[in-house]
C-alpha cells in the first residue's frame, strides 16, 4: 500500500534557506475546518465589538425615552412663565383701558355739572362705570382725583383735571408674600377738560 502523499514544506518567507543543522520551525495553528481558521485574538476582538455594539444600541433606546422626557420638561418650564406673562400683560392692558376711559368720562361729566359738588358726584359715577366695565372693583372715590384751575371750581374758562389710578396685583401671589414684598403695579391716566367760557355763573 502506498502511504499518503507528503508535500514538501514551503520555503521560509524571510529568505532563509533550509539546510543541514538545527531546523527552525514557525508556530503553526491547526485549521480543522475547510473554511479557514480565526485566531483567538481576533475572536476576542469580535466578541468585545459585539458587546459594545449591543450596549450602544441599548443606550440609544434609553436616550430616545430621555429625549421625550427632556422635551416635556423644557416645554413645561418655558410654557408656565409664558402663560403667566400673558395673564399679567392682559391685566395691565385692561387696567390701562379702564383708567383712560374713566379719566376721560370723569373730566367730561365734571365740566358739564352745575356745581362743584354735583361735578364730583357725576365724575365718581362715570369712573365707577368705566372701571367695572374692565373688571375692576376699586372704589371710584379713592381712584378719582379732581382738580380745578380756578376757585371756586367750574369757573368759566377754567380747566378741570381728572386723574384715575388703580393698583393691579400680580395674579396667583399669596397674601402673605404680598404683605412682605409689594407685588402690585399702579396704573394711572389723566385727562383735562375745559369749562365753557360762556356758561352762566352759578
Amino acid at each position: 500500500m502506498t502511504g499518503p502523499d507528503v508535500l514538501p514544506a514551503p520555503a521560509p518567507s524571510d529568505g532563509t534557506a533550509s539546510g543541514p543543522g538545527p531546523s527552525r520551525r514557525r508556530a503553526t495553528v491547526s485549521c480543522p475546518g475547510a473554511t479557514g481558521c480565526v485566531l483567538p485574538a481576533r475572536r476576542a476582538v469580535t466578541a468585545v465589538r459585539g458587546r459594545i455594539t449591543a450596549r450602544l444600541r441599548a443606550a440609544g433606546g434609553t436616550d430616545d425615552g430621555s429625549a421625550v422626557l427632556e422635551f416635556l420638561g423644557v416645554s413645561l418650564v418655558l410654557l408656565v412663565p409664558t402663560v403667566y406673562l400673558v395673564l399679567v400683560l392682559g391685566r395691565l392692558q385692561a387696567a390701562t383701558f379702564a383708567v383712560e376711559g374713566a379719566a376721560r368720562e370723569a373730566a367730561r361729566t365734571a365740566v358739564a355739572a352745575d356745581t362743584p359738588q354735583d361735578a364730583a358726584a357725576r365724575a365718581a359715577r362715570a369712573t365707577g362705570v368705566a372701571l367695572r366695565d374692565q373688571g375692576f372693583d376699586d372704589d371710584p372715590a379713592d381712584a378719582l382725583l379732581l382738580t380745578c384751575t380756578s376757585t371756586p371750581c367750574l369757573a368759566p374758562g377754567s380747566r378741570v383735571t381728572a386723574r384715575v389710578e388703580v393698583v393691579v396685583p400680580l395674579p396667583f401671589v399669596p397674601d402673605m408674600v404680598r404683605d412682605v414684598v409689594p407685588l402690585e403695579v399702579p396704573v394711572s391716566a389723566e385727562r383735562v377738560a375745559p369749562v365753557d367760557t360762556y356758561r352762566a355763573r352759578g
